[in-house]
């Protein structure tokens, strides 16, 4: 039987185990770098494989199992990240979140189950294996990503190329990815506008700090659309706006905040030099005087070209052509994955998982309390994620 028939009879027979698992994890969501669960039910679930498994403190619950091959070679680095949102479920699944407030909202069970899979079908296959495979679980990815503290902490050391799996709204076990970038890096900006309080029946009185933040939010919406080009873009959203907390007092500060995605480093570096400026000066002009703070919180996910096209070639012949399909835009949304792919060549890959029955178009977007994914893809996606280690080690 061909390699790629033996890794898809075998993630076959994982199916049951791995939709349990997943089920599990999704009915007790945990959210942020601690999730003392999540780490116990996959170790749990590797305990009978032949692997190097360094598990995270209390506080920051990793996982970093290593698999060594029978012959030397170079290592491959596979990513799961671990954690749910703080978001209260509202699919009426039987097995929804046990958890009020959490939910795994991202799909991040899935991917968790995915690669327990990867490590099962490569651990059987350790004698044909010439390196190594590094497994890393991350938690904290919705709360400013582990990644990169894993990354200081070595999980990279001698790693050749790294390759994770992100399910998304869209046909049912086909995947998607292409060159460069992926995923939209992202940056915050916070900005406090001081000005003096009063009595709202006597603005005159007071320096009004709330007019200079509503043109300071007009002109954010305006200045990108006006200062990159269209093949470039960035997406800046204000999300956020406070101010007095009674109806008839001119407030002494407003403050507001905004999310910024952008698709190049070149496009970060501008706003990050700019909108400061920009909100300072209006802020000015009013006669109050702003604070402002941009700050990245992810850089732009980048693949390497030639492991994009390797990602897809590898996927087109395990699962047919029809099912490894060329991203023609890149996702606006961010991954801590950036970190990881900003140090070795590697391929970030989207895995349709819309359930039968309902459009892709119209369903429900990762991050929504009734986001519902099909987990009869993670057999697909655990021989996916062990084919493309096996590509590098095999």
């Amino acid at each position: 039987m061909p390699v790629t028939a033996r890794i898809l009879a075998d993630s076959a027979t994982l199916q049951p185990d791995l939709a349990a698992l997943r089920r599990t994890l999704h009915a007790q969501p945990e959210a942020g770098f601690a999730l003392p669960q999540t780490q116990r039910a996959v170790l749990a679930a590797m305990a009978d494989l032949d692997l190097e498994v360094t598990p995270g403190p209390h506080d920051f619950t990793s996982i970093v199992a290593v698999l060594r091959g029978t012959r030397p070679g170079p290592s491959v680095l596979l990513r799961a990240d671990m954690d749910a949102l703080r978001v209260t479920e509202e699919t009426g699944l039987p097995f929804a979140s046990q958890t009020p407030g959490l939910m795994h909202a991202c799909g991040h069970d899935l991917h968790t189950a995915a690669l327990v899979g990867a490590a099962k079908l490569l651990s059987a296959r350790r004698d044909e294996i010439a390196g190594s495979v590094v497994f890393m679980f991350e938690p904290g990815e919705e709360a400013g990503g582990g990644a990169q503290r894993l990354i200081e902490e070595g999980v990279l050391t001698d790693v050749e190329a790294a390759y994770g799996i992100h399910v998304l709204p869209g046909p049912a076990g086909v995947f998607t990815t292409r060159p460069g970038s992926v995923m939209a890096g992202a940056s915050s900006l916070t900005v406090r506008v001081l000005g003096r309080s009063g009595h709202g029946s006597r603005p005159h009185q007071a320096v009004d700090p709330v007019p200079a933040a509503a043109q300071i939010i007009s002109a954010l919406h305006t200045y990108v659309t006006r200062r990159f080009p269209v093949f470039d873009p960035v997406v800046l959203s204000v999300t956020k706006m406070q101010a007095s907390e009674i109806i008839n007092a001119i407030p002494d500060e407003a403050t507001l905040a905004a999310t910024i995605r952008a698709l190049s480093a070149e496009s970060v570096e501008i706003l990050a030099r700019e909108l400061p400026s920009l909100a300072e000066g209006i802020a000015s002009a009013f006669g109050c005087r702003a604070e402002a703070e941009f700050r990245t919180v992810y850089p732009v996910t980048a693949n390497d070209p030639k492991a994009a096209a390797h990602a897809l070639n590898v996927l087109g012949d395990l699962f047919g052509t029809e099912r490894a399909v060329p991203l023609e835009h890149p996702v606006m949304a961010s991954e801590s994955f950036s970190a990881v792919l900003n140090e070795v060549p590697g391929a970030f890959i989207f895995l349709g998982t819309t359930p039968e029955g309902v459009d892709p178009d119209t369903a429900e977007m990762n991050h929504s309390p009734r986001a519902v994914f099909d987990d009869r893809v993670l057999s697909d996606q655990a021989a996916a994620l062990a084919a493309l280690a096996l590509s590098h080690v095999g």
